[in-house]
């Protein structure tokens, strides 16, 4: 059964790349066009454009995408929004979920990805983890795309939780931009997406619902302790993993 499952999940991840690749090729150049605006209008506009293409994407590869808590994005008001990370799938459920236009943290790697590469430049804030210059360039840009009044979107655990616990221990990076600049901190948890792509294989995707919740934000006054804030956020989101896990 376990065989057929695999034999499944490869013919499923065939059609899903097929389907992903078709749908990108259709929306490149819009999102390419993007580049003759300036911001927060070029981000705006750029995803608008990804959440149509994901409309379009996510049913066809067969991902029924659920979102709660919108309500919570206070209109006029943008936040750093704090998610959990479990699969490559999280980034396409965040960006175009996020009400608003948003940047997300991402590692440089797939920026040299021919065409995705220019997708995954615009709609990101990229960071070499093992250049401290980039790292601090990084966070100043982050600053930046706050000042704009754009979300700032950032997976503190860093890479991929990989453990059977509902979190990994965070890092400090969001918490001492929320105790930088003052803006509310917004988690927000994505259940299933590692049973679509899952960290331990390598050629295997499975159609299966999806679902974001945007809990209520965090409010933060400049020079707040960060350490204070990193343990009350990873509490939050630890407790509702925990209790509305399927």
């Amino acid at each position: 059964m376990k065989t057929l499952k695999n034999i499944a999940g490869a013919i499923f991840m065939i059609w899903g790349g097929i389907i992903f690749f078709i749908t990108m090729v259709i929306f490149w150049v819009p999102m390419w066009a993007t580049k003759f605006w300036d911001e927060p209008k070029r981000t705006a506009k750029f995803i608008h454009i990804i959440r149509l293409w994901m409309k379009i994407f996510l049913p066809l590869a067969g991902i029924r995408l659920s979102i709660r808590g919108r309500e919570n994005f206070q209109e006029g008001e943008n936040y750093i929004v704090v998610c959990n990370h479990n699969s490559l799938m999280d980034v396409p459920v965040s960006s175009p979920g996020i009400p608003g236009p948003n940047k997300t943290i991402a590692k440089t790697e797939m920026a040299a990805i021919p065409l995705f590469g220019m997708i995954y430049k615009r709609g990101s804030v990229l960071v070499d983890r093992k250049s401290e210059q980039s790292r601090k360039s990084s966070y100043t840009e982050m600053k930046n795309v706050l000042e704009m009044g754009m979300h700032m979107c950032i997976y503190p655990e860093g890479t991929r939780n990989t453990t059977n616990k509902p979190l990994k221990e965070f890092h400090d990076g969001a918490f001492r931009l929320a105790a930088q600049t003052g803006k509310p901190i917004l988690p927000a948890v994505i259940y299933h997406t590692r049973l679509v792509l899952p960290f331990d294989k390598k050629f295997y995707f499975w159609p299966h619902p999806v679902e974001m919740q945007f809990l209520p934000p965090i409010y933060v006054r400049k020079n707040d302790d960060a350490s204070e804030l990193k343990q009350k956020v990873f509490g939050i989101m630890w407790d509702y993993i925990e209790k509305n896990q399927r």
